[in-house]
């Protein structure tokens, strides 16, 4: 298509017009950085509140760091018999959420690790006891690996799985463990089965059809073609098309410190980090909120991030682990967050989990 096939695409986007699987990649290899931004601004401010931005106080809990899955492109993981395995006790995992919420938290994410010897009875256990404890506090608890492999250890069927995690006090679910729905390049970054992209969307695809809304995420950079991301893209627009249940889209870069793949993967920097920002919000016309994750990348290319289509900067992260072992150390409280937002010109607001308004 050419220079000029990238300005009709970044036009068709600006005046709400589906891009196909042609034009994304058109998009990906010849599109000008500038110009993507502008483009994903304008599909930004025509869905969103172009004069606002918005971030929660939340918590990511991580239940466990024990896994089965042993992904080659995480750090946080530990084997079942290794020396430093745990498993949180329950009067801590209460006691990290009294915290969030004396901080003014209104969420918990509470993810694991894939534990082969929790059984489903332990996640009831866990989210009726803060559900009973923290009745106000929204829980945003387990990815699609975690759910379906308790599925498959408890031998019943993924509806009946979520319907009692739900009964439980389950409130959402969120996109962690897509990675990058491409199966090829899913298998790479493995070192077991894991679920594949069409079970991750499984699981989504059911939450939604149970009344629970969900994220989707996508972890990039580790050696895919763009192709893979643009699968992504269309693998999440699919499903929202089908269920309308994804509350918001969140892409971040691999952190590769600590990893199997440090040696093996080029790191992804601010401009390819915001490049596929971009693209991402141009792709998703049916999903309303993009976050910018100044996690990875620094609060200074997250503030940048609300110029290239995230109307969201997500939590100030009271706790995170998981991309802290692979090298990620920034950190914001919610003063810095506010400072970031206004500084780009737009008016701090804080948010629920499902992006209500406090």
């Amino acid at each position: 298509m050419g220079t000029g096939g990238v300005e009709a695409a970044l036009r068709r986007a600006e005046s709400g017009r589906r891009l196909d699987r042609a034009e994304l990649l058109l998009l990906f290899s010849e599109g000008e950085l500038l110009e993507l931004g502008q483009a994903a601004r304008t599909v930004r401010d025509r869905l969103t509140d172009p004069g606002v931005a918005t971030y929660i106080i939340d918590r990511n809990i991580n239940y466990t760091n024990v896994c089965v899955y042993r992904c080659r492109f995480c750090a946080f993981y530990r084997k079942p018999d290794a020396a430093d395995a745990w498993v949180l006790p329950m009067d801590e995992i209460v006691e990290k959420v009294a915290e969030t919420v004396a901080a003014g938290g209104t969420g918990i994410l509470l993810q694991g690790g894939v534990h082969p010897s929790l059984r489903l009875d332990f996640y009831e256990d866990l989210l009726r006891t803060l559900r009973a404890t923290f009745p106000h506090v929204h829980l945003h608890a387990f990815s699609a690996p975690e759910i379906w492999y308790v599925a498959r250890l408890e031998r019943l069927p993924l509806a009946t799985v979520i319907e009692r995690l739900v009964a439980a006090g389950l409130d959402s679910i969120p996109g962690g463990g897509a990675e990058i729905l491409e199966d090829a390049t899913r298998r790479r970054i493995w070192s077991r089965a894991k679920a594949s992209t069409e079970q991750w969307l499984e699981v989504h695809r059911e939450a939604h059809r149970q009344g629970l809304r969900t994220t989707a995420t996508m972890m990039f950079g580790v050696g895919e073609p763009f192709s893979a991301r643009v699968e992504h893209l269309l693998a999440v627009r699919e499903l929202q098309d089908a269920t309308g249940g994804f509350t918001a889209f969140i892409p971040w870069t691999f952190q590769e410190e600590n990893t199997d793949l440090e040696r093996e993967v080029e790191p992804v920097g601010g401009f390819d980090y915001l490049r596929t920002l971009a693209i991402s919000r141009l792709a998703l016309d049916n999903v309303v909120h993009v976050q910018g994750s100044w996690v990875t990348q620094g609060p200074k290319v997250g503030q940048v991030s609300l110029f290239f289509g995230a109307d969201d900067l997500g939590s100030i992260m009271l706790e995170e682990n998981v991309v802290a072992a692979a090298g990620a150390t920034f950190r914001m409280t919610q003063a810095d967050m506010e400072r970031t937002i206004s500084g780009a010109g737009l008016e701090p607001r804080q948010r629920r989990t499902l992006y209500e308004p406090l």
